[in-house]
């Protein structure tokens, strides 16, 4: 007779109610929180920076095009290097450097200081949005991933606003490097409470490195002409949206507008509006297809830049919050659509998601500093028109993508 035991079944994932369930979502909402508090606790200072360090306005959006550079490269190791490692110990090890490097920050005695600081800051976020959705995935049973996914991508937007809001008036009345401090100490609390909260993993299986395994899954996620373009999508859309954000402060603090930098930092309160727009158009998509959504969501994207053109306060915060709502859209619909193309066309998704959110950051990185050069050379047109090239890409893209047949007839 046979002593051998049965192989344990895998656990079925928690379910909504249950302990587990409630610990993951609390504990990856305060981890989004942090990590996008940090990506974008420079943006409200952008106005500043110049004045403290004697810097041009395209120079101080280094400070935020370097850091998602740093972010968009370390996903592509970041991902691989979660499946050897583990989901948990990445995530944690991501909140507490970053949190460590953003006191850092705040002390940096020199802007070549802050800027190689900020750099190395992107490089050790990338762990948490590098591995989100796949701890995601594994730990909870599949009724859940959509509603838990959800709320993490809410936290991720709160996060960002925050680490937005949070800077401008605390530099209003002490200085840049309390703004920065106050958003490195929310990281510190949301990694200790990451640190007590998240469960291990239980279903996670690490896999052996292989170069050559990660060669030919890189191949064959740049190979579709499909993900291609959402690849070029997600690049030109953060673009656009980020060369906006970026500029903003400068518009505002300056004629007509002539707000000091809490007031300018109020406008990243139109953040809710993008999630709500992300929400509605996933649901539109599930209804109309992708294909369809898309198109209408740049078309948005485009009106709300039009509007901001106007000298009116109340009119330009409208515009802003349409454009926000249409590039929520975009990028919503878009992160989406790459996993779902890839799977079905024998595409590795894991490997497909990280090569589109390489091109994200690195498109942040590139049209947010480019940003820069826009407003000093043409004022808030030439921002405008610059953004308006990049949606206008992005519209003709998704419009091409109508013409490529769906790997999966159920899947439109």
């Amino acid at each position: 007779m046979s002593t051998t035991a049965p192989a344990t079944a895998p656990p079925a994932g928690y379910q909504v109610g249950d302990a587990g369930y409630r610990r993951i979502t609390v504990a990856l909402s305060a981890a989004g929180v942090a990590t996008f508090a940090l990506i974008y606790s420079t943006q409200a200072l952008l106005p500043e920076f110049p004045r403290v360090f004697s810097i041009t306005a395209a120079q101080s959006t280094l400070s935020v095009s370097l850091t998602t550079i740093g972010l968009g490269v370390a996903l592509l190791v970041a991902g691989p290097l979660s499946e050897v490692v583990g989901r948990t110990r990445l995530i944690h090890l991501s909140l507490t450097a970053s949190a460590v490097v953003g006191v850092a920050c705040a002390l940096a005695p020199t802007w070549p200081v802050l800027l190689g600081l900020r750099l190395l800051q992107g490089v050790t976020l990338a762990g948490l949005p590098a591995v989100a959705t796949a701890y995601l995935r594994e730990e909870l049973h599949p009724s859940t991933h959509a509603r838990a996914a959800g709320l993490y991508i809410g936290a991720t937007a709160i996060g960002g606003m925050t680490g937005r809001l949070v800077t401008g008036p605390i530099a209003d009345v002490a200085s840049w490097r309390w703004a920065l401090a106050a958003v490195a100490a929310i990281g510190l609390v949301c990694a200790v409470a990451v640190g007590v909260l998240l469960p291990a993993s239980r279903s996670f299986v690490p896999v052996p490195a292989s170069a050559g395994a990660l060669v030919s899954m890189m191949r064959r996620a740049l190979g579709d002409p499909a993900l291609l373009a959402l690849y070029a999508i997600g690049a030109c859309s953060i673009g656009a949206f980020v060369a906006v954000f970026n500029a903003l402060g400068f518009r505002l603090t300056s004629a007509p507008f002539d707000l000091g930098l809490g007031a300018a930092g109020l406008v990243f309160l139109v953040y809710p509006v993008g999630t709500l727009g992300s929400m509605l158009s996933g649901r539109l998509a599930d209804r109309f297809s992708r294909r369809a959504v898309v198109p209408i969501a740049c078309a948005i994207f485009a009106a709300g830049l039009l509007i901001t053109l106007s000298g009116s306060l109340p009119v330009v915060v409208l515009g802003v919050a349409v454009m926000t709502a249409g590039f929520f859209a975009v990028h919503g619909v878009t992160s989406g659509w790459v996993p779902t193309r890839a799977h079905a066309g024998g595409v590795a998704a894991g490997q497909a998601a990280s090569l589109y959110l390489f091109a994200y950051y690195l498109g942040s990185s590139v049209f947010g500093s480019v940003t820069g050069h826009a407003w000093s050379v043409g004022g808030w047109p030439g921002v405008v028109l610059l953004a308006g090239g990049l949606v206008v890409v992005t519209g003709v893209l998704a419009l091409w993508l109508r013409r490529i047949p769906s790997l999966d007839p159920l899947v439109r």
